[in-house]
This record gives C-alpha cells, sequence and structure tokens, in this order.
C-alpha cells in the first residue's frame, strides 16, 4: 500500500529539478541488472549468471539533491529464435526498444570476461543503436577485474569504437614507460565529455589517460568530421546494409570500466550521470525506488534463485503463484508461494534431496527480500506440477 501511495503521489521535486532517463542494453548477462542495482544501492533487480533472467522492462529510481536519474532496466536484447528457445514471451522482444524511446542517454554494457563476444557487438545492440542515432551514447566495460591480460583492453575498445570516441580517432601506440602504481581495476579512462573549460571537479572528465599495465598505450588525437564536442556533426540513421561490416559504434562519446558485482568504478559512472542530467520535472517522489510492485520485486528474485539452482532450460517453464501475502502486526511479512512445474521430474530437481534445494531457494530468496524490503521476511514455498 505505502509503495501505491508514494507512485501515485506528486513528486517532491525542488525548484529547479534535474532529471536524466537511462536505458542500459546490451547482450543477455552482460551485468545490466547487477549494474543498475549497484547504481540503486539496494537489489531490487533480479540476477542470475543464465540468460534472460530479467523478463520485463523495470525502472529504477535514484534522487540525489536536485537530480533524479531515471534507470531503465531491460531484457537482454535477443532475436526471435532464442527467445522461441527460453520461452520468451513477446515483450522481451519489444520492451528494450521501448527504453530507448523514452532514454536520455544509452549505457552499452559489455561483458569483457566473455572472450567470444567481447570484440564486438552483437547485431541486435548495434541495430538498437542506429534506430536512435539521436540519443548520446556510452559505452561500460563490465567485469574487467576478471580479465588478467588488461593489454586486452585497448584491443576491445577499438574494435567496440570503431577505433572513434566522441568524434575522435584512437591510435594505438607504444609506451616506453610502465607506470606501476596504475591500478589494476580501471588500467585505462578514456573520458573527455566536456570542452575543457567546463570540467567539473571530482569528475572523470578531464582525468588522465591511464595506461595499462602490459605497456600500450590509446591517444585521441584527431577529430573526425569536425564532431569533437559531439555537437557538430551527429551520427546519421544506419541501414542494415551499414550494419552487415560494423563490428563496433563509432559514436560513443565516453567510455567506462568497471567490475558491477564488486561495486568497482561505480561511483565514477554514476558522478558522470547525475552531471549529464538536464532541466526537467521529476517523475517520481524522492523515496521511490523502482516502479515495481513489492509482489514483482518478490517473484523476480524467487525467480533469480530458480535459475540459479535448476540445470539448463528447466527453470524457464517454472510458473509462480503467490497463496499468502500477509503483514503482521510487528511489520513482518509471511508470503507463500507454489511453484508449477510442467514435469515430475522437475518437480524433483526443485525438492532436491530431502528438500535441500527448495529450502536453499527459500532461505536465500527470504534474505533477499528482507535486504529490499528493510522488514522480517517469513517465506514459505511449495511446489507443485501443473494442471
Amino acid at each position: 500500500e505505502e509503495q501505491k501511495r508514494l507512485l501515485e503521489n506528486r513528486p517532491d521535486q525542488p525548484q529547479n529539478p534535474k532529471v536524466l532517463r537511462i536505458a542500459i542494453i546490451g547482450a543477455p548477462n552482460a551485468g545490466k541488472s547487477t549494474l543498475s542495482n549497484q547504481l540503486l544501492g539496494r537489489k531490487v533487480f533480479p540476477v542470475s549468471r543464465k540468460v534472460h533472467t530479467t523478463r520485463c522492462k523495470a525502472w529504477g529510481v535514484i534522487t540525489h539533491e536536485d537530480t533524479q536519474l531515471i534507470i531503465l532496466d531491460t531484457p537482454g536484447l535477443t532475436n526471435p529464435l532464442k527467445a522461441k528457445r527460453h520461452n520468451l514471451d513477446e515483450a522481451m522482444l519489444t520492451d528494450p526498444w521501448d527504453s530507448m524511446k523514452h532514454a536520455d542517454l544509452v549505457l552499452v554494457l559489455v561483458d569483457v570476461s566473455d572472450h567470444w563476444t567481447r570484440n564486438s557487438l552483437s547485431k541486435e545492440v548495434l541495430k538498437c543503436l542506429s534506430q536512435f542515432p539521436h540519443i548520446p551514447s556510452v559505452l561500460v566495460l563490465n567485469k574487467v577485474d576478471i580479465l588478467k591480460k588488461k593489454f586486452l583492453l585497448l584491443e576491445i575498445v577499438a574494435d567496440l569504437t570503431e577505433g572513434i570516441v566522441n568524434g575522435k580517432k584512437l591510435e594505438v601506440k607504444p609506451a616506453f614507460k610502465q607506470d606501476s602504481s596504475s591500478s589494476a581495476k580501471s588500467p585505462l579512462q578514456i573520458t573527455q565529455a566536456s570542452p575543457p573549460e567546463s570540467k567539473v571537479p571530482g569528475s572523470p572528465c578531464g582525468q588522465e589517460k591511464n595506461q595499462a599495465q602490459e605497456g600500450s598505450g590509446l591517444d585521441r588525437s584527431r577529430d573526425v568530421g569536425g564532431a569533437g564536442t559531439g555537437e557538430a556533426r551527429g551520427p546519421k540513421h544506419c541501414g542494415p546494409e551499414d550494419l552487415k561490416d560494423m563490428k563496433g559504434w563509432p559514436h560513443f562519446q565516453e567510455i567506462f570500466m568497471l567490475a558491477a558485482l564488486r561495486g568497482e568504478e561505480v561511483d565514477t559512472l554514476k558522478s558522470y550521470l547525475l552531471m549529464q542530467a538536464k532541466p526537467g520535472p521529476w517523475e517520481f517522489h524522492s523515496d521511490v525506488l523502482t516502479n515495481q510492485s513489492p509482489q514483482e520485486i518478490c517473484d523476480n528474485i524467487i525467480r533469480e534463485k530458480v535459475l540459479e539452482y535448476l540445470p539448463l532450460e528447466v527453470p524457464y517453464g517454472v510458473t509462480q503463484v503467490t497463496d499468502i501475502w500477509e503483514e503482521g502486526e510487528c511489520g513482518e511479512l509471511l508470503i507463500v508461494q507454489s511453484l508449477l512445474v510442467p514435469r515430475e521430474s522437475h518437480k524433483r530437481m526443485l525438492i532436491g534431496r530431502g528438500g535441500k534445494v527448495i529450502s536453499r531457494i527459500a532461505w536465500e530468496a527470504g534474505q533477499d527480500l528482507m535486504n529490499a524490503f528493510l522488514c522480517d521476511v517469513c517465506l514459505k514455498l511449495k511446489v507443485e506440477v501443473k494442471g
């Protein structure tokens, strides 16, 4: 009831409010929900090592002083064939596109630990960017802590940007001096969002480029097409033929490198996003953290654990039904949910020997729900075969 009231309330905005709507897109399992949770400071989006954990478009809200950031956490961009394989509904294909329509800024998240996909943007991501070329975009390299050979970041950046960032051409040049004090977690920063005269202290803009530990550096030396500030000539709409030979997107304004799971460099990105906000009315009351209902958060968190503990395709056929949702006298929450599975064999897997699997799912989900709702939660799960 309180969440419903907050969502219906008029925003308690200051005199000169600022707002920024941010769409986070990328391949499934790139870490979009993990990054969203870290930016919010609380877990409200489900995360799992399996693809397609996020099933629907959900918004997160960060309110800081006079600024409101609205994070549009979206399902991973996929195609109809993969959607059919994972039993996904049509919204999974359309939601990322709908989020782009509302966005003022796009974060493209790439998992650099995946050596199969890290050197090129997926066709779905490129298609999405080319359909909305007027929306500023930022490249975010995630899971850099897992990448042992940091010098590979130079090659990845060159490939994903087509060698151009913010209208300037990147050049790889040898670095004769190795800086032993350079950080392993952020060996490279190429950030020059604002013209030199408008640099803000404490922001990533205007920071020195760190050199990768293996002895190479990137230099952004020449303007391309006179678009150094990103305003002279914006990117043009690309057709299917243009995208055929493209591996990256040459219109990113910034590059960030972080480890979302560990929270490394997330604050740097958050500071940048707050700086990009423009004057405009808030959409939500300052106490709102997400537009999801408590029931939706609950369903997502339980589903996340089911995905984590069941093999391969099995969890995608599980249906959740909430039987009881009651608040006690002391504010504690009692939730009873039935998990409906299509086969008896799936039921045995989900319960586990001696009920160990379902007990672990209930305990872990209960802990996450307590952190999300900031109250005691008693969660009970039942497993039944459908029909």
